[in-house]
């Protein structure tokens, strides 16, 4: 039943990471038919993110009120059913009404299965759950090209609804499994709420360097190809190529770290993915084209696989079962601002005064992250005892 349960988890996360990677394949078609400029992706986009951050801060009441196996069920067939209605839509309107419970879905069960594993589970299973997500983003857009070959992008988001809805339909009806772990903390402890998390010492910082880590993972996703093309130089085919490998360095590295995770403890896998990551910008300094800049993307996804899922992990050691709840529906939040608002900026720079500025702008917001993820640990460390059998490093 442990297994078993372990299995529908890393199902959810799939699921997760399914849409992710769809409107972006699908929109070159998707605009066109709909009658919109290009740029108007990224209102869908913002509209996902704002419900995405709302969710995830109402996630810890929602969790308790109703249970992580019910907002898990919910929030997939919630998403499922927006796929649905995206794949039927013939008006940019109706993409920015499904886009609420689109949002809204995603945020709930992010945080709320996060919290789960963190609460129930070695750190091992938290990196392969992310892997999970990776596997999610990597099979989108092959669907999206598929339905665009054999008919239009409505198709793709047909597909991956009814991949979404028999997931939920499964995680329906395999609910009495999640009673292997019947006694969680997130239905017997007091909620210390949103304002009480922020309240506890660390809270901020971890907030901060957990902000800062998702603005770099996400500038280095969304930017890859326009860096490819406008400062080394390759075509935009071959550009959109070359930024998958940052996907399958993340995925790779979030698969291999699992069997590491549990000797090492989440401290040191989030240093050493930090080091790996600042050798891999290191790469980007050198004003070469070819396959040092193709090694550097790689390098960066592999550095940067441990941290996201170690950073969540290390939360109920550092703070208690009690506050993990919340705390992690507001790290979900952070990661979604961080994510949302500062790839645009970083945009908004290159296209001010070069696209070249990417290792500068990765850089800074690593190195806040190592500092304010350093400051966490070393806070918590300091003003907690630490529970049995579990040490604040890990």
């Amino acid at each position: 039943m442990y297994s078993l349960l372990l299995a529908l988890i890393y199902l959810a996360f799939i699921s997760l990471g399914l849409p992710d990677s769809l409107l972006g394949s699908g929109w070159p078609a998707m605009h066109g038919e709909l009658g919109v400029p290009v740029s108007y992706m990224g209102i869908v986009t913002m509209v996902i993110s704002a419900c995405t951050i709302l969710s995830s801060l109402l996630s810890d009441r929602l969790t308790r009120a109703c249970g992580t196996p019910a907002v898990t069920v919910v929030s997939v067939l919630l998403t499922a059913g927006a796929l649905l209605g995206f794949s039927f839509a013939n008006a940019f309107w109706q993409l920015l009404l499904l886009a609420l419970p689109y949002g809204l879905g995603a945020g709930a069960i992010d945080a709320a299965l996060n919290n789960y594993v963190a609460l129930h589970y070695k750190a091992k299973h938290m990196s392969w759950l992310h892997s999970f997500w990776g596997v999610g983003t990597i099979v989108s857009p092959f669907v999206m090209s598929y339905a665009l070959t054999r008919s239009a992008w409505n198709d793709g988001y047909r597909i991956v609804g009814y991949i979404q809805l028999a997931i939920g339909a499964l995680l329906l009806l395999t609910l009495p499994v999640w009673k292997v772990n019947k006694a969680t903390a997130e239905q017997k402890q007091k909620s210390v709420g949103l304002l009480g998390a922020l309240k506890i010492r660390g809270v901020p910082f971890l907030l901060i360097g957990f902000f800062a880590y998702c603005a770099a993972e996400a500038t280095a996703m969304g930017w890859a190809s326009t860096y490819f093309a406008e400062v080394k130089g390759v075509t935009a085919e071959q550009a959109a190529q070359l930024a998958s490998l940052f996907y399958i360095g993340l995925t790779a590295s979030r698969f291999l770290s699992g069997f590491i995770s549990d000797k090492l403890g989440d401290r040191k896998m989030i240093c050493i993915g930090a080091g790996i990551l600042i050798c891999g910008i290191a790469l980007l300094f050198i004003p070469v084209s070819g396959a040092l800049p193709v090694a550097a993307f790689v390098v960066i996804g592999f550095g940067c696989g441990p941290i996201y899922p170690c950073i969540i992990h290390s939360t109920p050691a550092n703070f208690g079962a009690e506050n993990s709840g919340a705390i992690i529906g507001i790290q979900m939040a952070s990661a979604y601002v961080g994510s949302t608002f500062l790839p645009p900026l970083y945009g908004a720079l290159g296209s001010a005064v070069g696209f070249g500025i990417l290792p500068f702008y990765l850089l800074f917001f690593v190195l806040l992250m190592i500092v304010m993820t350093e400051l966490t640990f070393r806070c918590t460390k300091q003003t907690r005892g630490l529970p049995p059998g579990i040490s604040a490093d890990r």
